[in-house]
């Protein structure tokens, strides 16, 4: 039977589920577009994840039965190339790999459609290599090497078995050929602009949003606003929090987490976001925008493709105190000109229906057959 006359068998491989990040929003969109689709993941907390990830089938490989792997699940991640080419996919139409630990590298049906959607190359792999050996013990900073190259060349191997890559930005595009040298489209991840909206009138505070871990400079933050003496709101928790809390002035706010209705509020009454962190796309400069806010980033990663410069944010070139004081001076001369209208425009392009439009016309042309998605909406027959 045609696959345009009956409804794809779906699988979804998932990293590891252990949390409610933007990996795992897209998964939540990937659900959407397939409500009847099996999950397959490494590890499973269920009571981090979100009710439309918890009413699907999760599958997990044998990592999860290994001592402490819910908790310390990237211990093993030496194992979890052998542990995904066990996941048996037979029957299954359709696989969609969720890529930023170890997923793509499963054996998927010799009929079946491999799409893999790339959040990122693995960083600890990758271009993140030498800040995780610097942090690890010494034990493990002895080890990584021999493991990690064998690790990189499987990633390479692994990476030519989906049929058709996608990446998230023209960012992670380009570092997927750098790292696997294969060519990837672009669709960005689904950002549900319609839950953000302007407020009525703005605060003088900037905002600063995400985890409190090295990559994401909240240190570059605080020293720079510490020396400014402009008011600012600082939302996370992690790593660093201890440090940053220490350098913080009586001008700067540290709230270790928000709720979802006063996150909203905070970005719509923010004088603009900073955002200093290099991430692969960002959801956070989206979300801003489409609060009706600006935002200063650093000019590096997906954030050159999702801020417009001069219309809906400014960019800064180095992750320097000196370089982000600067941006923040401009943008107090520059936020007369700024049009929250066009920072909510801006950020529409990146709704969820964009993000289905680009996978269905991937997988369209992938399985190369016109296919029915009014069925492949419906749940599917289970497999195993």
């Amino acid at each position: 039977m045609a696959l345009a006359t009956r409804v794809p068998r779906v699988a979804i491989i998932h990293y590891w589920l252990v949390g409610m990040r933007g990996g795992e929003r897209v998964l939540e969109r990937l659900l959407h577009l397939f409500p009847g689709a099996d999950i397959f993941t490494h590890v499973v907390r269920r009571d981090a994840l979100s009710d439309t990830i918890r009413a699907h089938r999760i599958q997990t490989s044998f990592i999860a039965g290994l001592p402490g792997a819910r908790r310390f699940y990237q211990h093993y991640l030496p194992l979890m190339p052998m542990a995904l080419e066990q996941i048996d996919l037979r029957g299954y139409d359709l696989v969609i790999s969720s890529e930023s630990g170890p997923a793509k590298g499963v054996i998927a049906p010799p009929d079946a459609f491999h799409l893999c959607y790339c959040h990122s190359p693995m960083r600890y792999l990758w271009d993140h290599f030498h800040d995780y050996q610097a942090r690890a013990g010494w034990l493990t900073r002895r080890m990584m090497p021999p493991i990690f190259h064998r690790l990189r060349q499987w990633d390479v191997v692994s990476a030519q078995r989906p049929d058709r890559v996608l990446a998230n930005s023209a960012f992670i595009a380009r570092r997927v050929r750098k790292t696997w040298g294969r060519a990837a489209g672009v669709v960005h991840p689904p950002v549900d602009v319609t839950r953000f909206a302007p407020a009525d009138t703005v605060g003088g505070h900037y905002l600063w949003v995400g985890q409190m871990t090295p990559y994401k400079r909240a240190d570059l933050v605080v020293e720079a606003f510490a020396r400014l003496g402009l008011p600012l709101v600082m939302v996370g928790a992690g790593e660093m929090a201890r440090s940053v809390a220490r350098r913080a002035t009586p001008n700067i706010t540290i709230l270790p987490r928000l709720d979802f209705a006063d996150l909203t509020r905070a970005y719509a009454q923010c004088r603009a976001l900073v955002f200093p962190a290099e991430e692969d796309f960002g959801l956070i400069p989206v979300e801003a925008n489409a609060s009706g806010r600006p935002v200063i980033a650093f000019a590096g990663g997906g954030v050159r493709e999702t801020v417009v410069e001069g219309e809906t944010g400014l960019f800064f070139d180095e992750q320097s105190v000196e370089s982000l004081i600067d941006a923040v001076e401009r943008c107090e001369a520059w936020l007369g000109d700024f049009s929250p209208a066009a920072a909510v425009a801006n950020a529409r392009r990146f709704a969820p229906e964009v993000f289905d439009a680009g996978i269905r016309a991937a997988i369209a042309q992938g399985m190369g057959a016109d296919i029915d998605w009014r069925q492949a909406n419906s749940p599917v027959r289970r497999v195993g």
